[in-house]
């Protein structure tokens, strides 16, 4: 387990302000925070490459605050890659055995695992400038587990690629992690974070607000600051199928919800802003698709309005004004009618 205490380092102008958490063997945890948090001041100290002014840092409760960067079972990918553009895929990725002298046949076979597990066997002779950025991003994973981290960090390691190429990044990561790698990945995007985690801890000006497991962080945010940043609060796992010409996401319940999406079937995730839910005491003419009867179960205020949690057979927010929770006289326990267009149905692919 990591174990991180209390971890202060000041900086003119910022500092990160007591960072504690745990990690333990197999979670994927993301540290989600926008630009300027110190998440990747952070991994730095984690990997040993800046020392804290303050705090612990302990594996299995022994403390390895002031251990050499060698002698961590640390592994960084860094966000510019940092790939030797002067050696083969193949010797970058040996790198690192060959600076420890480990012998060629171990060598050698520790870097076919890699570029097998990454998908990357037949590159291994080319150049990284004659790479994609999705082709670079596998080189430096494979570069950094070839060395058998016990923790793999990474650093905002899908900001640099295109939709496409996050999906493919995106399942890969989840296959490492599934073979037993714990990760912490720092992101300062929520759908990352959404999709990947097992744990999430929220950071802000060098604290972390909020930490927990990823669905509990995500649906029941601590402070203002997490809910805005972690924004959506309707997601549900679901699974994208086709039927004739028209997509539908089966929920785990088995209800259905209509969207638009060219993403292809496949399980994943369906989004949905509380902004985009419309509440109604009956069930209205409207060219929205998706209507569903249901009980208001709470109505919280928020920054900009209302929350109105609904129940249609899964609990659905709706963010609404202050003009219309009081036109509409809603309260816990009342009957509505909820609708929301399939084209503000968002499906993330896992």
């Amino acid at each position: 387990m990591l174990d991180v205490q209390n971890i202060h380092k000041a900086y003119a102008g910022f500092q990160l302000d007591g960072v504690s958490f745990q990690a333990e063997n197999g979670d994927y945890y993301v540290i989600l925070g926008p630009s300027g948090a110190g998440k990747t001041l952070l991994l730095e100290i984690l990997a040993g490459l800046i020392s804290p002014d303050d705090g612990q840092i302990l594996i299995d409760g022994r403390d390895i605050t002031d251990d050499r960067i060698q002698s961590r079972p640390m592994g960084l990918v860094f966000q510019d890659l940092a790939v030797f553009p002067h050696m083969s895929v193949r010797d970058n990725i040996a790198y690192p055995l060959k600076i420890k002298r480990i012998g060629k046949k171990e060598t050698d076979q520790r870097v076919m695992e890699q570029a097998d597990l990454l998908e990357i066997g037949h590159l291994l002779s080319r150049r990284p400038q004659s790479l994609s950025g999705g082709e670079l991003q596998r080189v430096a994973l494979a570069r950094t587990l070839v060395r058998n981290p016990r923790f793999l960090l990474l650093d905002e390691p899908l900001a640099s690629l295109d939709i496409s190429l996050k999906q493919g990044l995106r399942s890969l990561l989840r296959k490492i992690n599934r073979s037993g790698q714990t990760i912490i990945h720092v992101t300062h995007d929520y759908e990352e974070a959404l999709v990947l985690a097992t744990k999430v801890a929220v950071m802000h000006d060098g604290r972390i607000v909020q930490m927990g497991p990823a669905d509990e962080v995500f649906h029941h945010p601590g402070s203002e600051f997490a809910a805005r940043f972690t924004g959506i609060r309707n997601y549900f796992p679901a699974r994208l199928y086709r039927e004739q010409e028209r997509q539908y996401a089966e929920l785990e319940n088995g209800m259905l919800l209509r969207l638009i999406t060219d993403e292809t079937e496949g399980q994943g995730f369906v989004l949905l802003r509380g902004e985009d839910v419309f509440i109604s005491l009956d069930n209205l003419p409207t060219s929205a698709t998706n209507q569903f009867k249901g009980t208001i179960i709470d109505v919280s205020p928020y920054p900009y309005g209302f929350e109105v949690l609904v129940d249609i057979g899964f609990p659905v927010y709706a963010r609404i004004t202050r003009e219309s929770l009081q036109s509409l006289s809603l309260r816990a326990g009342r009957e509505i009618w909820v609708s929301f267009k399939a084209a503000n149905v968002r499906f993330v692919r896992v």
